[in-house]
């Protein structure tokens, strides 16, 4: 008993050090000494509650990376090589950064979350990390980076340099390839200003790699679709809970923050995008960002939002009134619009593209602004419809919110595909068309996973009929005001 006692006290003791670690053997959990480094990004050992042994990125295995470059490498030319540089830390002010994220491409192939990095890929080497090095004032400063043990242990990297050593051997390997890819947005001078690049590059010798990068991530793996399921389903419940808190906080300002906060307390690390949330006529700007307007009585409100999750982002757009009811004008506009989504979204299936289902959106739609008279006849009609809607039906979604862009609306869908479906309308103020329909913006935008017998609609949680909307809107509104009754008694 005795000695039971004296191993806990050490073990509290111990806790209180950082850098303790834990050895499973067999069934018993042991506890060492060892010295646990925060490697600058999470890890098993310092977060089991995000990542298992054996991930690199929180649902992502040591496995699935390596299997990842593997197919890249393969599908390179025999002595090509490849050149992926992390991020740039982009600069707010003179001392204040941006909140850093990663490039998806080196995120994809390496899982490190951190800018400073360069990664180099070939048959002869395997990945090589060329990693940062950091110096005692940046840890102060801004804590632990990964280095080349992290690279060798952690991201399992075949071969790992200093930084400082890339102008020594990249070169060689530069002179020892035939054709040079990299990813052009992150290119960066530590290699796009040494001698052997730009031999290459004056021969014409480099070139993008995002054909092959974007081929990979066109089709996401099981694993990355369990992480888009989750992405989905928080944003989901993030604009629930928005929705219904719009009657009682009209204001843009407030609602995207409420999103914001929404999506991040069930597990989202950051917003996709900066979510739009365009009240009234605000709802015709299709990228609106402002988001410093009151919200009228009769105005909808458009919101399109995503988050992101462990790399992997959502997207999702919602239309409502915030009074909980639609005027005869918005219920005829907005219907069109859902019936566009969810006949679109019938023809979402291998074999089909995005181009088609775009084709058969502008057709509907199109007919039916003709059938509401908010186009008139005549030979104008398909430069005054890219005036009400002069989007795409859909785009791919992934680890970017304009996923995999080097790949073709064109090109057939296979299954493990993620789109979205976002039929819309916008009517500016100023539009030849009745007064009841100027100034409004609608979009229903779904996310779709293609799938072997058809598709599988990842935002399917999200409410878009009427009267599902009205019903929510009207119930809860109904709710706040008996609770706010209810205090009142109690107060008086």
């Amino acid at each position: 008993m005795l000695r039971l006692v004296h191993s806990m006290q050490k073990i509290s003791r111990a806790k209180v050090l950082r850098g303790i670690s834990l050895e499973k053997v067999k069934d018993k959990q042991l506890f060492s000494s060892k010295t646990i480094n925060d490697i600058g990004q999470p890890a098993p050992v310092t977060h089991p509650e995000l990542l298992k042994y054996g991930e690199i990125t929180p649902g992502i295995t040591v496995e699935e990376y390596i299997s990842r470059r593997n197919k890249l490498i393969e599908l390179l030319p025999e002595k090509g090589l490849a050149i992926i540089a992390s991020a740039p830390v982009k600069m707010m002010t003179d001392v204040v950064p941006y909140t850093f994220r990663q490039d998806a491409d080196y995120a994809y192939i390496t899982g490190c979350q951190q800018p400073g990095g360069i990664a180099v890929l070939c048959r002869g080497w395997g990945l090589c990390m060329f990693m940062p090095e950091a110096k005692p004032q940046d840890v102060q400063w801004q804590g632990q980076i990964a280095g080349v043990d992290a690279a060798l242990e952690t991201f399992k990297a075949d071969k790992a340099f200093p930084l400082s050593r890339l102008s020594e051997i990249l070169p060689e390997m530069i002179r020892e390839s035939s054709s040079l890819f990299h990813n052009i947005y992150t290119a960066t001078p530590a290699y796009t200003n040494l001698d052997a690049y730009k031999k290459a590059a004056s021969k014409s010798e480099v070139k993008d790699l995002s054909s092959y990068t974007h081929e990979l991530r066109w089709v996401k793996s099981p694993a990355e679709l369990v992480l888009m399921r989750e992405s989905a389903s928080i944003a989901c419940q993030a604009l629930l809970q928005t929705m219904m808190y719009s009657n009682v906080y009209p204001h843009e300002r407030i609602l995207s923050a409420k999103i914001e906060y929404e999506c991040r307390i069930r597990g989202a690390q950051r917003m996709a995008f900066n979510p739009v949330v365009g009240g009234g006529s605000n709802g015709s700007i299709i990228h609106y960002s402002r988001n410093d307007r009151k919200i009228m009585e009769q105005d909808l409100v458009l919101m399109d939002i995503g988050c992101e999750l462990h790399g992997y982002v959502s997207d999702l757009t919602r239309t409502w009134p915030p009074s909980g009811r639609f005027s005869s004008a918005q219920e005829e506009v907005y219907d069109l619009i859902l019936q566009t989504n969810k006949k679109c979204m019938e023809l979402c299936r291998p074999g089909t593209t995005i181009r088609e289902i775009h084709r058969y959106s502008v057709d509907m739609l199109l007919k039916g602004f003709k059938e509401i008279r908010l186009l008139k006849g005549g030979r104008s009609n398909s430069l005054s419809y890219h005036q009400l809607n002069p989007t795409s039906i859909g785009h791919y979604l992934g680890m970017d919110v304009h996923d995999c862009s080097s790949v073709s609306y064109d090109r057939v869908l296979e299954p493990g595909v993620v789109i979205t479906i976002e039929p819309g309308v916008y009517i500016p103020d100023d539009f030849d068309c009745p007064d009841r329909y100027r100034g409004t913006g609608i979009r229903i935008e779904d996310e779709v996973l293609i799938t072997e017998t058809g598709h599988e609609v990842l935002t399917g949680s999200m409410p878009k009929e009427i009267k599902h909307i009205e019903a929510l809107l009207n119930n809860y509104s109904s709710g706040v005001q008996e609770l706010n009754s209810d205090a009142r008694v109690a107060l008086s």
